[in-house]
């Protein structure tokens, strides 16, 4: 065998680790390792957060943002409307109703992202699909969504766009003053529809 193969390896088990000591009470399909360590490798399973921004700002009713910090952390600060699945409760009753679920794209986020890619890790061993973590986690929005960067006068047009993207966005989450953004200057609060729980179907969707 390869040895990145099993270096690879060595990280999966690093980063599911903690699935070994939860509850053993509930019983769920398992994907191989080969096809975990697979999944685990591509790029698509990241969504970044200029993306999130957009989805929330454009009220995307298929979009469910999971918070998986402690229930401490995530009552003092977390994104709009996100729900809070903490990383020891994902293997329960309660905290499997939000996965699997026809139609909804659960994107996982953290402080960065450590926590975040284990309840990926996790959510793909019971076999779940359509599940995605936000790049940088909560870190990462704070400094490119509420606290953008001006690019340098050398850098591209396209830098530009996204920076007037990200002021933009940071008017209308924060309601801070944003100068020349070139959109309204109203704030319009984020409201979800609360998606109704469903059991979870076996095997993701």
């Amino acid at each position: 065998m390869n040895r990145n193969y099993y270096f690879l390896t060595a990280i999966m088990f690093v980063l599911a680790l903690g699935t070994l000591f939860i509850s053993e009470r509930v019983v769920s399909p398992q994907i191989s390792p080969d096809e975990l360590l697979w999944d685990v490798l591509q790029p698509t399973r990241f969504v970044t957060t200029d993306q999130i921004a957009k989805r929330l700002i454009e009220k995307d009713p298929s979009l469910l943002l999971v918070d998986v910090r402690p229930a401490a952390e995530y009552n003092k600060f977390t994104l709009p409307n996100a729900v809070n699945v903490p990383l020891d409760s994902l293997i329960t009753p309660a905290g499997q109703e939000y996965f699997g679920n026809p139609g909804t794209k659960v994107v996982l986020f953290s402080n960065d992202a450590i926590l975040a890619n284990q309840a990926w890790v996790l959510l793909r061993r019971m076999a779940f699909k359509d599940n995605y973590v936000m790049k940088g986690g909560l870190n990462g929005w704070i400094k490119t969504i509420i606290q953008p960067e001006r690019p340098p006068q050398t850098a591209p047009e396209t830098a530009f766009e996204r920076y007037d993207f990200r002021k933009a966005a940071r008017l209308y989450f924060t309601g801070a003053g944003v100068v020349n953004s070139g959109k309204s200057s109203s704030k319009t609060k984020v409201v979800f529809k609360r998606r109704k729980k469903a059991a979870v179907a076996a095997g993701g969707c």
